[in-house]
């Protein structure tokens, strides 16, 4: 079967390095492509596994089980098409489901594993990992600040000049009428 780049790239992420954010941002564009705006696409439901535990990770326990309760919902609901992915969905919701427990309880973070059950699948993703140096199933490097605080330490610079560019056009527009 064939998978969207984004898709392969979100699973390289997830088991490579951890980088919970990139597997966000992978799929969130992936998704606005292709389901906008469904909010109950089996995409948001992949995308809400990575961000819990991008929270748990950092301690954020009540945004880590508000975020694992809306992917079990969607992973539930969407079970066919996030097995058509390649994924063991009950298996998944286990692990899900214990996630929650973990979060609810304020356990700390740990690393899990997507139940992959396509071998051709698994065996691509490995192979991309190979091909960028990172190891696929190593565990979170926790100490990593950058991994851990992401979304606060990032270089923002390249958004912040698109949306100047964007306000310039916008007053270009604006002089003309």
């Amino acid at each position: 079967m064939n998978y969207p780049r984004a898709y392969i790239n979100y699973l390289v992420h997830f088991h490579g390095d951890r980088d919970y954010f990139e597997c966000h941002e992978e799929l969130e564009e992936h998704w606005k492509l292709v389901d906008t705006g469904n909010k109950a696409s089996h995409w948001v439901g992949l995308i809400q596994i990575a961000v819990a535990l991008y929270h748990q990770r950092r301690g954020n326990f009540k945004g880590a089980s508000r975020t694992f309760e809306k992917a079990i919902n969607i992973i539930t609901k969407q079970k066919e098409r996030i097995h058509d992915l390649g994924i063991q969905t009950d298996h998944l919701l286990e692990i899900l489901k214990k996630k929650l427990h973990d979060t609810k309880n304020q356990s700390q973070y740990e690393s899990i594993t997507l139940p992959i059950y396509d071998k051709n699948l698994l065996k691509l993703c490995i192979s991309e990992c190979n091909r960028l140096g990172i190891q696929w199933g190593k565990k979170s490097d926790i100490d990593n600040e950058y991994l851990v605080h992401k979304h606060k330490l990032r270089d923002r610079s390249d958004v912040i000049a698109e949306r100047e560019r964007q306000i310039k056009c916008k007053q270009q527009n604006n002089s003309k009428l």
